[in-house]
């Protein structure tokens, strides 16, 4: 076989290896799930940007939601924060998909963000688990 054939089959094997390569959107380390939504969310988009969680499920139950570094106006991000952290936690994945939250008054659309980003979290797990 010519040296360039070689090549070639390497690099197809490099390319199927990166492929196959594990789901970054989620992790599992110690018993807990981990579910990253910066890039299955990067369509989500607040007021100003997107708003990249991450979601931590252990039991089938939500542990708690890490927000990530967004570049949403700060002074309104916090509240939203502040108001939606623990909306979740405690609940089991199925309970906390229909759980009703409410929308901080004056951050409506990084609210929404947040919400459908938790959603989009869980419908992941639901899926990849």
């Amino acid at each position: 076989m010519k040296r360039t054939h070689y090549l070639y089959i390497i690099a197809a094997t490099l390319g199927l290896m990166s492929f196959m390569a594990s789901d970054e959107a989620m992790t599992r380390e110690n018993g807990v799930y981990v579910i990253n939504t910066t890039d299955i969310g990067k369509d989500i988009e607040g007021y100003q940007a997107p708003t990249p969680l991450k979601v931590y499920i252990k039991n089938n139950k939500v542990e708690k939601i890490e927000f990530l570094k967004s570049l949403e106006t700060p002074k309104y991000y916090v509240k939203v924060k502040n108001a939606l952290q623990e909306k979740w936690n405690g609940l089991s994945v199925k309970d906390a998909k229909v759980q009703q939250v409410d929308v901080v008054t004056g951050a409506t659309y990084s609210s929404e963000a947040v919400i459908k980003n938790v959603q989009l979290a869980l419908d992941y797990y639901q899926k990849k688990k």
